[in-house]
C-alpha cells in the first residue's frame, strides 16, 4: 500500500468516526427532548369564537395533543364534562379548552319551573340580559272600554326578581294576529327562559299572551322586593 493509498484509508477512517460522533450526537440530543417533553396528552381548544354565556357542546371543540408536562392543571381532557356548562366570558378561535372558561348553567331549584318567552329586541333587552341575572317583569296592558267609560291602560310588574337561567339567540317573529283586522309586523326577539315558581310562570304566560308589550328590567343583586301596592301604575297616578 502506498503513501496515497494509506491516506485514503485514513480519511475514511476519520470520515467514519466523524459520522459516527454526529449520529451519537443527534441521539443524545433527541433522548434529552424527549426526556424534558414527556408523554403527550390529549386537550381540547376551541374552533371558532364562542360567546359569553353561550351553552358548551363538544362539537364546538377539536382535539389536540400535546406534551403532558406543559398542559395546564385547569386543562379539560374529557369533553364530557361540558355538560350543563355555559361559556363565562367570550371564548376566541384557537383557545385550550379550561375549566375557569365555564360555569354551571343556573338550575332549578325544588318547586320551581322553566319557562320561556320570546321577548322584543326593542326593549334592550339582547345583549344586555345572561344567565344568572334577576329581573322584574313588566306587562302592559290596554284599558277596556265598559260602556261609556273606558278603563285606563295599565302598566304591572307582574314578576319580581324573576331569574334567568337561558339566553337564545336573536330570532324573527311575527306579532299580531291573523285576521284582516289585524296587521302582523315582522320583528325580532330573544328567547328568554326563566326559573319561577308555578304562580308567577302563570302570571308570564298570561302577559304573553294578552299584553301589549312584555318588558325585562334588570336589577341589581340585593335590591329590595317591590310592594304590591307598588306594581300598578295607571298615568291617572301622576295627575
Amino acid at each position: 500500500m502506498n503513501s496515497r493509498q494509506r491516506r485514503g484509508v485514513i480519511l475514511i477512517v476519520i470520515s467514519a468516526l466523524c459520522a459516527l460522533g454526529a449520529l451519537t450526537g443527534v441521539v443524545v440530543v433527541i433522548r434529552d427532548a424527549e426526556s424534558k417533553v414527556g408523554p403527550e396528552t390529549t386537550a381540547y381548544e376551541l374552533k371558532g369564537d364562542i360567546p359569553a354565556y353561550e351553552p358548551l357542546d363538544a362539537d364546538q371543540f377539536r382535539k389536540i395533543s400535546m406534551p403532558e408536562r406543559w398542559l395546564p392543571d385547569t386543562a379539560v381532557t374529557d369533553l364530557g364534562k361540558l355538560r350543563g356548562k355555559i361559556a363565562v366570558n367570550s371564548l376566541r378561535k384557537g383557545s385550550l379548552l379550561q375549566r375557569d372558561m365555564m360555569a354551571e348553567r343556573p338550575a332549578l331549584e325544588p318547586g320551581q319551573q322553566e319557562i320561556a318567552i320570546m321577548i322584543d329586541s326593542a326593549t334592550g333587552v339582547a345583549g344586555k340580559i345572561n344567565p344568572g341575572n334577576r329581573v322584574n317583569i313588566f306587562a302592559t296592558f290596554e284599558g277596556e272600554t265598559k260602556g261609556d267609560k273606558a278603563q285606563p291602560s295599565q302598566s304591572k310588574l307582574i314578576v319580581n326578581n324573576a331569574e334567568v337561567i337561558d339566553v337564545g339567540k336573536l330570532t324573527p317573529f311575527k306579532d299580531g294576529g291573523d285576521d284582516a283586522s289585524t296587521r302582523q309586523r315582522e320583528r325580532e326577539g330573544v328567547p328568554i327562559t326563566f326559573a319561577l315558581s308555578t304562580a308567577d310562570a302563570q302570571r308570564v304566560a298570561y302577559a304573553e299572551s294578552f299584553a301589549e308589550h312584555v318588558r325585562l328590567a334588570l336589577i341589581a343583586p340585593g335590591s329590595e322586593t317591590v310592594p304590591e301596592d307598588e306594581r300598578t301604575y295607571t298615568l291617572a297616578r301622576d295627575k
